[in-house]
C-alpha cells in the first residue's frame, strides 16, 4: 500500500506501509532465517512500487523487520567497538562506520542473513536486478552512526568494488533510531539527476528501510545536520549489493559530491580535487608522503 504525503515545499514523501502490523520481512527473531519462497513473494509484491520511479528506482518501506530484531541490535550498539572509519570533513561530518565482523554476535549474524540467498531473492524480485552479489567485505557498509551536528552531503556512490571488480547496483538502509521527527535532521534525500531539486525525503525513524538503485547520477544523502533534542545519534544499517557486469573500459570513480543549489554546501577547490585524484591514483605510501610534503609547503 503506497502512501503519498504532499508538503508545502512540493516534495512528495513516498512511504510504502504494510497493510497490517506484521513486519514486511518475517525473519525468525532468534534464528534470523527467512523462507526462500516467502522472500520471493514479498519482493514481487513491491516490484511495481520500486521499479520505474522518478528520478531513479527507489522505495521506502516502514515496519520492515520484526521489532524485537531492531531492539536487540540497538542493545548490541550500546557496546560498539572503535570505528573502522570516522569522517569529520566538509562533505561528510561526524560520521563513524562499524564493520559487522566486529559487532556482538546477534548483530553480526543479522548481517550474514542480509547476505543470504532468501534476502537477495527478495531484493531481486523487488528491483528487477538479477544476479545480485552481496559484499563479504562490507566495504563502506555496516553500522553507520552520525552524531549531532553531523551530515552527509548529496553524492553519488563509488561505482566499482575494488577487491572483487564488481559493479555497484543497490543500496539498502535500515534505520535503528527510536521514533524520529523531521525537524531533528538527518533525513535521507533523493535529488533529481540535474541536481536542480529534491524529489523525496524520508526521516530516519525506527525500522524504516530505504532502498535505491545506484549509478553515477543517483544523487542522494542526508545533508541536513542531525539535531536531536536529547543528543541521540542517527543510526542505520547500510548494505550494498553488486553485479558481475563491470567493464574496465568504463570510467571508474569514488564518491562524487554535488552541492545543493542555493546552499552553503562545500564546493571542492582545485587543491582538494588534486588531492582526491592523487589518493585514487597513487600507492598509499607515496600518497602519504606527498601529503606530508604539501602540508609543509602550506598547500
Amino acid at each position: 500500500m503506497l502512501h503519498l504525503r504532499y508538503v508545502p515545499s512540493g516534495v512528495i514523501y513516498q512511504v510504502t506501509r504494510p497493510m497490517a502490523d506484521s513486519p514486511v520481512i518475517p525473519f525468525d527473531v532468534d534464528a534470523l532465517t527467512l523462507e526462500t519462497k516467502t522472500a520471493k513473494e514479498i519482493g514481487a509484491k513491491f516490484a511495481d512500487s520500486y521499479q520505474g520511479r522518478d528520478p531513479y528506482d527507489h522505495i521506502c518501506i516502514d515496519n520492515f523487520l520484526p521489532m524485537p530484531i531492531i531492539e536487540r541490535v540497538r542493545a548490541d550498539l550500546d557496546s560498539l567497538p572503535s570505528a573502522e572509519d570516522s569522517f569529520d570533513a566538509a562533505e561528510e561530518k561526524l560520521k563513524s562506520q562499524y564493520n559487522p565482523d566486529r559487532l556482538p554476535d546477534y548483530s553480526r549474524h543479522l548481517f550474514q542473513s542480509f547476505n543470504s540467498r532468501p534476502f537477495i531473492l527478495f531484493l531481486e524480485e523487488m528491483t528487477g536486478i538479477k544476479g545480485l552479489i552481496p559484499d563479504p567485505y562490507y566495504i563502506g557498509a555496516g553500522i553507520h552512526k552520525t552524531l549531532n551536528g553531523g551530515y552527509l552531503n548529496i553524492h553519488a556512490d563509488f561505482n566499482v568494488h575494488k577487491q572483487m571488480r564488481l559493479e555497484r547496483r543497490l543500496n539498502v538502509l535500515i534505520y535503528l533510531n527510536p521514533p524520529w521527527k523531521e525537524e531533528w535532521g538527518g533525513s535521507f534525500e533523493v535529488w533529481n539527476k540535474p541536481m536542480e531539486k529534491k524529489v523525496a525525503s524520508f526521516t530516519p525513524t525506527e525500522n524504516r528501510m530505504c532502498c535505491f538503485s545506484t549509478g553515477s547520477d543517483t544523487w542522494h544523502g542526508n545533508p541536513e545536520p542531525v539535531n536531536h533534542p536529547d543528543g541521540l545519534p542517527r543510526m542505520s544499517i547500510a548494505l550494498y549489493y553488486y553485479t558481475a557486469t563491470w567493464d574496465d573500459s568504463r570510467p571508474e570513480h569514488s564518491t562524487l559530491f554535488k552541492p545543493r543549489p542555493g546552499s552553503n554546501d562545500y564546493r571542492a577547490t582545485t587543491a582538494d580535487k588534486m588531492g582526491h585524484y592523487a589518493k585514487e591514483l597513487l600507492p598509499p605510501v607515496v600518497y602519504r608522503k606527498s601529503r606530508n610534503v604539501m602540508r609543509r609547503l602550506g598547500l
